[in-house]
């Protein structure tokens, strides 16, 4: 069987050891045995995010946890700041215009990242924001952002800071308390290494003093219904069991190799990508590139989607572009369960496929 090379920015290759932990008989979630299981696992996922809050967990994909980081904390009118500089910036800002909060949006050219300047320009502009709503890493354009300036720079007002780090967590470097992070967003099916289903929201003390003033509606994504339970290590709903328990593996592997170790392997990979892309005479999209996923321009003359379709046909799985950008950027993930060979065998791939497309 040939094998399959899936370099999406999420899903991600999901470890032997984590299927097998995830093909065990299902338990129930009111036992001690799986209560063992989510203890275990908000202990290592304040690790991961370096935080000493709780981390709450939600059966949803990431943008469950991007909903419930506004509904939580704004009101009806409220104003949000929120950095437009790809897709997963402006689903922040139709998520906060979804539920009747105004939005003044800071647009940033695709590919670059926030100025800390533009975001202070915003808020004295608008001193009654409540949030800041940003991502660490835009999947789209593969860009990473300055979050530590940017925190550095919120705490000081009254607004808080939520980070959607689904795609950046693990891989680029994030330290959410150390920053000043009020609310930090994460997605299993990227650097955690387990399918989609997953995702997480670690809230800080100021964020909380925000929940209590909030009015939006919430019922499955009610914070306080999470955190209550939290010291019995339970959930309010019936939790994604099999997901946990995958999630637990997958967790304890990568405590294994050390949150740091883990995070520096990423840098590593992502520089071996970048500069093997170079060596293809391929431009990167992005100025501000991440550690979690690199956009490639498709060079002129070659059509993006036959690209994508070409490698497919291969082997390899790419991700393209999205909204503006499809059809014109590739991007390659370095992430999670990929490994180096992973993408040595991929890259070469490609260097074949860019010769025969080019032929063509």
């Amino acid at each position: 069987m040939k094998k399959q090379y899936l370099l999406t920015p999420g899903p991600t290759p999901i470890p032997r050891d984590v299927m097998q932990a995830m093909a065990r008989p299902i338990i129930h979630h009111r036992t001690p045995e799986y209560k063992n299981f989510t203890r275990a696992i908000n202990a290592d996922l304040k690790k991961l995010f370096k935080t000493e809050k709780n981390v709450l967990t939600f059966a949803s994909s990431g943008t469950g946890a991007m909903e419930a980081s506004v509904v939580n904390t704004l009101s009806v009118n409220d104003t949000a700041i929120v950095v437009m500089g790809g897709k997963f910036g402006e689903r922040f800002a139709e998520i906060c215009r979804a539920y009747g909060v105004k939005v003044v949006a800071i647009d940033v050219e695709w590919g670059h990242s926030p100025a800390p300047s533009a975001v202070e320009k915003a808020l004295k502009e608008n001193p009654g924001a409540k949030a800041v709503f940003m991502q660490l890493c835009e999947t789209s354009t593969a860009t990473v952002y300055d979050v530590k300036s940017i925190a550095h720079m919120i705490k000081k007002t009254s607004a808080i800071m939520v980070v959607d780090a689904i795609s950046g967590l693990g891989s680029d470097e994030f330290n959410m308390d150390e920053w000043g992070v009020d609310i930090a967003i994460g997605g299993s099916q990227k650097a955690f290494m387990i399918p989609p289903g997953l995702s997480f929201c670690a809230v800080s003390n100021k964020a909380w003093g925000a929940i209590k003033k909030s009015a939006l509606p919430k019922y499955y994504y009610d914070f306080n219904k999470y955190e209550c339970l939290m010291e019995k290590s339970d959930s309010p709903w019936t939790p994604a069991i099999t997901l946990a328990v995958g999630l637990q593996k997958a967790l304890s592997i990568i405590m294994a190799e050390g949150v740091c170790e883990f995070t520096a392997r990423h840098a590593k990979d992502a520089e071996f990508v970048r500069k093997s892309a170079g060596s293809l005479k391929l431009e990167l999209f992005s100025k501000s590139p991440s550690n979690a996923v690199t956009a490639i321009k498709v060079p002129d003359g070659i059509d993006g989607e036959k690209l994508i379709s070409g490698l497919k046909l291969k082997g390899v799985t790419f991700a393209g572009g999205q909204g503006d950008l499809k059809g014109k950027i590739f991007r390659i993930a370095h992430m999670g369960g990929i490994t180096r060979h992973d993408l040595e065998d991929a890259l070469r791939i490609l260097k074949e496929t860019l010769e025969e497309v080019t032929l063509s």
